[in-house]
C-alpha cells in the first residue's frame, strides 16, 4: 500500500491538532514533569510544518524533499517567533503579577484606614503590577492614623502587623 506525500502531512496535521486540544485540557499533568521540553513549541512545530508541507504539495509543483526542508524552515521561524514574542513574555508577565504574603514583609506601605489601639485598620502596598490593600494592625497594638508610612513586619492569617516607618530611621 502506498500512501502519497500529502497524505503524510495530513494526517501529521490531525494528530498533532488533537494533540495540542488534548494538551490544553490535560496539559498541567505534563507541566508537572518538568521543564526538559515545552510540548507548546514541539506541538506549533509539528502543526505549522504539516500544514505548510500539505499547502505545498497541493498547490505547488516543487520537489517533495524541498517541501519538506521549505516547511521546517517556516515553521522553525515561525516557532521561534511565537516563543520570543509571545510564550516569553507571557511567562515573565505572570511571574510579575504573583506575590506571596510572605514576599510583603520588609516592604513598605501607607496608611488608608487609620488603625485603632487594639484594632484593624487597612494599609495600601504599591508596587509595579499595580496595588494591594490588605487588613493591618499595630505591631505592638498602637494607633497609627491614617497616610503615615509603615514598614510591614509580620504577616499572620492574612493580616499584616506594621510599625510606623518614622519610628524606624
Amino acid at each position: 500500500m502506498v500512501v502519497s506525500i500529502e497524505t503524510i502531512y495530513l494526517i501529521a496535521l490531525i494528530i498533532s491538532g488533537i494533540s495540542i486540544l488534548l494538551y490544553m485540557l490535560f496539559g498541567d499533568f505534563l507541566d508537572a514533569a518538568g521543564d526538559i521540553f515545552n510540548p507548546t513549541l514541539i506541538l506549533a512545530f509539528i502543526t505549522i510544518a504539516s500544514a505548510s508541507g500539505y499547502l505545498f504539495e497541493q498547490y505547488s509543483s516543487l520537489n517533495s524533499i524541498l517541501i519538506f526542508f521549505l516547511s521546517c524552515v517556516i515553521a522553525f521561524i515561525i516557532d521561534t517567533c511565537l516563543n520570543i514574542f509571545v510564550l516569553i513574555p507571557i511567562s515573565l508577565a505572570e511571574e510579575s503579577l504573583a506575590y506571596t504574603e510572605q514576599s510583603l514583609k520588609g516592604r513598605v506601605g501607607k496608611v488608608i484606614t487609620s488603625i485603632p489601639k487594639d484594632g484593624y485598620g487597612e494599609v495600601l502596598i504599591e508596587n509595579a503590577s499595580g496595588r494591594i490593600a490588605k487588613p493591618a494592625a499595630g505591631l505592638k497594638n498602637e494607633a497609627i492614623q491614617e497616610g503615615k508610612a509603615v514598614i510591614i513586619v509580620s504577616i499572620k492569617n492574612g493580616v499584616l502587623y506594621v510599625s510606623l516607618y518614622d519610628d524606624l530611621y
